[in-house]
């Protein structure tokens, strides 16, 4: 997969956004590659829970993107109505997972070497 930038990424990710009525939590942070490049992470935020989510992009032979659940400590006990919520998060990381893979395939198919 191509490289992409952090300001790629954030570009993407504000046109996400801006078609919807969620996902303003999300943001994209720093992250050094091994090459010493910024190419950014997009950290999904949750309300209702308090693991970390981030939306991973493609890695070795797998060419799609992925929605990555850090471990966390304690049990997460919610009602009904925080479950429906989030839900409702988790479904608006999955969504920006699809986008930002449709927008990867496009960005591959729009590159001179491809």
């Amino acid at each position: 997969m191509p490289y992409r930038s952090r300001e790629t990424l954030q570009l993407w990710l504000d046109e996400f956004v801006a078609a919807r009525q969620d996902g303003d939590l999300i943001k994209v942070v720093i992250q050094d590659d091994s090459w010493g490049d910024d190419g950014g992470l997009v950290v999904v935020p949750l309300r209702n829970a308090s693991t970390t989510v981030y939306v991973r992009p493609p890695m070795n032979d797998d060419a799609r993107w992925r929605v990555v659940f850090e471990p966390q400590l304690d049990e997460v006990a919610l009602s009904a109505e925080e479950t429906a919520a989030l839900v409702a998060e988790l479904g608006t990381a999955a969504d920006l997972c699809g986008y930002l893979e449709v927008r990867s395939v496009a960005h591959i198919e729009a590159s001179p070497t491809a």
